[in-house]
C-alpha cells in the first residue's frame, strides 16, 4: 500500500500529475483543488495517497492533506461513488465544507460536482450522516478543519487514527490550535492536542 509520495511534480493536467519520486514517475488522479495547490512543474510536491487496486487496474489518487484523504475515503464507501465522483466533490468541496453539508442535509451543494445527480447526493447525505456528519465540530460550532486550515485537518485525522472520538479530538485541536496560534506546526498541534485530551 503506498500512502504518500514525496518528489519532483513532473507533469500537471486537468485531473491528474505525475511525480517523480528518485527516477519513476507515479500518475496520481488529484482533485481540481489539490492541482491548484501543488505549485508548478519542477516543484517539490507530498501528497497523501489512496491506492485502489481492482482486477483490471491499480489506481492511485493523491491528496494536499491528510483530511481530504480521509472525505475521500468516507465518499467512496457510499455506494455509486468511485474514485473520479469523489474526486469531482472534493473539487467543489472541501472537508470541511463536505461535512457542514452531510450534517445539514444540504444534497444540493453535493450535486453541485460534475457526475452528482440528486439521488446520488441524498444517498451521500444519508449514508455519511452518522459517519461524518459531526467530525470536526469545534466548540464555536464551526468545523475547525475549515476555519483554521490543513493542519487541523491533519491533526484530527491522527488523534482520530489514534482511536479519538470526533468530538474529542475537535475539541483538543481546537483548543491546542488557539494557545500555539495559526502558523503552529502540525507535530505542536498533535503534541499539545494528545495532552489537553488527555485530561
Amino acid at each position: 500500500m503506498i500512502a504518500r509520495l514525496r518528489g519532483i511534480l513532473a507533469e500537471s493536467a486537468a485531473d491528474h500529475a505525475v511525480l517523480d519520486v528518485q527516477g519513476v514517475g507515479y500518475l496520481v488522479w488529484c482533485s481540481a483543488r489539490t492541482l491548484s495547490a501543488i505549485g508548478e512543474v519542477g516543484g517539490d510536491v507530498l501528497l497523501f495517497t489512496e491506492m485502489q487496486v481492482r482486477e483490471d487496474a491499480i489506481t492511485l489518487y493523491g491528496f494536499g492533506s491528510a483530511g481530504e484523504r480521509d472525505a475521500f475515503r468516507l465518499l467512496t464507501s457510499v455506494q455509486g461513488v468511485g474514485g473520479r465522483v469523489a474526486l469531482a466533490i472534493l473539487s467543489v468541496l472541501d472537508a470541511g465544507e463536505l461535512s457542514r453539508a452531510v450534517a445539514s442535509g444540504d444534497k444540493a451543494m453535493i450535486a453541485r460536482a460534475n457526475g452528482v445527480g440528486p439521488k446520488l447526493a441524498m444517498r451521500i447525505v444519508n449514508e455519511l450522516k452518522d459517519k461524518m456528519g459531526g467530525v470536526a465540530i469545534g466548540p464555536a460550532g464551526a468545523p475547525v478543519a475549515a476555519a483554521k486550515g490543513g493542519t487541523a485537518n491533519d491533526a484530527l485525522s491522527a488523534l482520530a487514527n489514534l482511536g479519538f472520538k470526533p468530538a474529542e479530538a475537535s475539541a483538543a485541536v481546537g483548543a491546542a490550535i488557539e494557545e500555539l496560534g495559526e502558523g503552529a506546526t502540525l507535530d505542536a498541534v498533535v503534541r499539545l492536542a494528545l495532552r489537553k485530551a488527555a485530561k
